[in-house]
């Protein structure tokens, strides 16, 4: 009884696995759940479901889910690369802004004291006058 049992088991099992005939993760999903949960109706539910949505939409649930995953990380990275792109120019004007504020500093500090030399010659000539 037991070796027959094995015997249609290998049989089916390798229809299954050779032939292409069933969409294997349509049945593998339901026979998991079956298999863990001991309950019927779910796996019924989740096979309905798989068999309704591919009828929609014209792909499985899964491979809908990952396309669906796939486009919101190449979006994502566009927004990185697109972000990245922004703090690195940031950077860069605030290093301009940076060195011309030190160029404007140094440039007034020369300015300053040459004004306090002229203002000192200026005031050395009217006391030798």
């Amino acid at each position: 009884m037991i070796l027959k049992f094995f015997r249609i088991s290998l049989y089916l099992s390798l229809f299954l696995f050779l032939t292409g005939f069933v969409h294997l993760p349509a049945v593998v999903g339901p026979v998991i759940t079956v298999a863990t949960s001991g309950n019927l109706a779910k796996a019924t539910a989740q096979l309905v479901f798989d068999y309704q949505f591919k009828k929609k939409t014209g792909k499985s649930s899964f491979s809908y889910i990952t396309q669906e995953v796939s486009k919101n990380n190449k979006e994502n990275q566009i927004n990185e690369d697109f972000k990245n792109l922004i703090e690195n120019r940031v950077k860069i004007v605030h290093q301009k802004l940076n060195d011309q504020n030190k160029l404007d500093k140094e440039f007034k500090l020369l300015v300053e004291k040459r004004v306090k030399l002229t203002h000192k010659r200026l005031i050395q000539q009217k006391i030798s006058q």
